[in-house]
């Protein structure tokens, strides 16, 4: 998907940013906001709590975050300065002055102070190598706290009845993560990747968001399949795995699938992973 242009190298992104993609989070936000919510539930986010969203894109997440700690401090990080600016915008809009946007890598040395709870939603299926990055959020967590990872398994994605077009759509999604040297299927390896990097205990649960209705809600989860294909065009046509004129008539596939009420449509099947740096016993 168009996720946030993040921690990820331009080398290894293949999903568009900037303004542009602030407009397709919008959507993901829509569509993510109920399991995330349980998630952040489960987690717990207490009132005082220090945060940090890696890859906070346009800052849905992070503000969340903030309202839920709302008497301690939340740092949103992304390399997507133009979407940073919207962020920046929107929170000072919603009245958040606990939330500190920053146009930085999660591979900084200088995240700041340690924090409490550690967040990242579709971060790591773009990175090379994602054990050393979550390696480096438990670093930045205090004793006892959350790291909170999300990511995709993008060959589980649903469609119901089966469309060629949508099946090339998750083919050309597969074939430029993995030209890139990432995995879109990194979902199932999540909790592994956290007890490696020491986290216990590690606790998991899956979501995947459906849709048969092409208004509200429902119509929202169909969209993200058209919406995602436009937004990886780009790194499709640079890696020469399809020409234009395919692109363009697989999108308007895609939308009227989105259209037609007796087509059933889903996300990738999403992981969602949590564990705790031990608390220190001397």
């Amino acid at each position: 998907m168009k996720h946030n242009v993040i921690v990820a190298r331009e080398s290894t992104y293949i999903i568009r940013g900037g303004p542009e993609g602030r407009e397709r989070l919008r959507l993901v936000a829509r569509v993510m906001a109920p399991s995330t919510g349980e998630l952040l539930d489960r987690v717990g986010v207490a009132h005082d709590a220090d945060c940090l969203d890696v890859g906070c894109g346009g800052g849905d997440v992070t503000l969340e975050l903030a309202r839920r700690a709302h008497a301690g401090r939340v740092v949103g990080i992304d390399l997507d300065e133009a979407k940073l600016e919207i962020a920046r915008a929107e929170a000072r809009e919603a009245g958040a002055d606990n939330i500190d946007y920053r146009c930085q890598d999660l591979r900084s040395p200088d995240l700041g102070p340690a924090f409490d709870v550690v967040h990242a939603r579709f971060v790591l299926s773009h990175l090379v190598d994602p054990q050393a990055a979550v390696d480096g959020l438990v670093r930045v967590l205090r004793p006892g706290g959350a790291l909170v990872v999300v990511d995709i398994e993008k060959t589980a994605t649903l469609c119901e009845p089966p469309h060629r077009s949508f099946e090339r759509y998750i083919e050309l999604y597969t074939l430029a993560a993995r030209a890139r040297g990432v995995d879109p299927d990194i979902g199932p390896r999540l909790p592994a990747i956290l007890a490696d990097a020491g986290c216990r205990p590690v606790r998991v649960n899956v979501v995947q968001p459906v849709g048969r209705q092409p208004k509200g809600y429902e119509g929202d989860v169909k969209l993200t399949a058209p919406v995602t294909l436009e937004s990886i065009a780009d790194a499709i046509l640079a890696l020469d795995i399809a020409e234009r004129s395919e692109l363009d008539s697989l999108v308007d596939d895609l939308y009227r699938l989105a259209a037609d009420d007796e087509t059933l449509i889903g996300t990738p099947r999403m992981m969602q992973a949590w564990g705790y740096r031990p608390v220190e016993v001397t």
